[in-house]
């Protein structure tokens, strides 16, 4: 039997012979409800310094997978959320899926229902502004972030003289598509085989990730599978819609400069979706930054591609908290 990784009360966890970073019950799940649905979390290391790992799209909590026993092991209580209409968790009761109800779901369930009064935050992609809104929302409650290919407020007179501040045309089709037609979109994909056939994409033929970085049918089968339902898929475009629509946003979402957050810049550079100056920009926004890191070999799936890099910086940025 390969070794699993402790539930949070200290118990195994785990499908015996399944490899650990696709086996979809290695960890606990628990939920809470303090927004009205059930949200699905991990929670590793109780007890630690409070770490919350936010995912993107087209991901789930399954993309910190393998970064989440290293961490933990370091001395993080490491918090693992789904996102409202993601993976495990309930859909959004009010309609909305964006990122300022994201903000506001983990901050309820981080600090009311966990009961964390300051915490460390790490996102990419759609995880990236939901952790800076929440670093401008609530700038007493994170101690620190660390942020890696995420979008990023533009600063029209800071980036000035900084090239390629936007994504290559050729690979904004899927963010068109998914921001102004939605419901189109879910329609045409009408079966779980369409919906996970086109998440699958995002891990392998669009370049996303480094090559090779899902090097096999069962890797990227474990990260399209909870996109096989039809409500979900649908929900988890609410991101894209609300850069749109404003009927879509529950609120206005905070993204801008921060002056305040002590911030480390990672950047996987093989990333063919995010900003290729993507390092220089967030140096522009994070005035207390650290970095920006270049990883090597890695592209837009930061703690799948690279989970030494992301788990050996934030330990390294974090070791006074750790002590």
């Amino acid at each position: 039997m390969l070794p699993r990784w402790s539930a949070g009360d200290g118990t195994r966890v785990g499908s015996p012979g399944v490899e650990p970073s696709i086996d979809p019950d290695r960890f606990v799940v628990h939920r809470a409800s303090p927004r009205g649905f059930a949200q699905a979390f991990v929670r590793e290391g109780v007890g630690g310094v409070p770490l919350v790992c936010v995912h993107g799209w087209p991901e789930t909590k399954r993309i910190f997978w393998k970064v989440v026993e290293p961490l933990a092991a370091a001395g993080f209580e490491v918090i693992v959320p789904d996102l409202r209409g993601f993976g495990d968790s309930e859909l959004g009761p009010d309609g909305f899926h964006d990122v300022a109800s994201h903000a506001l779901d983990l901050y309820a369930l981080v600090h009311d229902v966990l009961g964390h009064e300051r915490v460390v935050l790490l996102g990419g992609d759609l995880g990236g502004p939901v952790i800076q809104d929440l670093a401008l929302r609530y700038p007493d409650w994170v101690d620190r972030m660390v942020l890696f290919n995420s979008p990023l407020p533009y600063l029209k007179d800071a980036m000035a003289g900084i090239r390629d501040t936007r994504p290559a045309r050729e690979a904004s089709d899927y963010f068109l598509r998914q921001g102004l037609d939605p419901d189109g979109l879910a329609e045409e994909l009408a079966t779980p085989d369409m919906r996970r056939r086109y998440i699958a994409t995002f891990y392998t033929s669009r370049f996303w990730a480094h090559p090779g970085a899902f090097a096999t049918l069962a890797e990227v089968d474990f990260h399209t599978e909870p996109f096989a339902d039809a409500a979900k898929l649908r929900a988890s475009f609410g991101g894209y819609e609300s850069s749109f629509s404003e009927a879509a946003r529950s609120g206005p979402t905070l993204l801008g400069p921060n002056a305040h957050t002590p911030t480390l810049v990672l950047f996987g550079p093989s990333d063919h979706v995010i900003y290729p100056a993507f390092d220089r920009m967030a140096a522009t926004v994070f005035a207390r930054h650290t970095g920006p890191f270049l990883l090597r070999d890695c592209g837009h799936f930061v703690p799948w591609e690279a989970p030494h890099a992301l788990v050996s910086g934030t330990v390294a940025y974090c070791g006074d908290l750790l002590r």
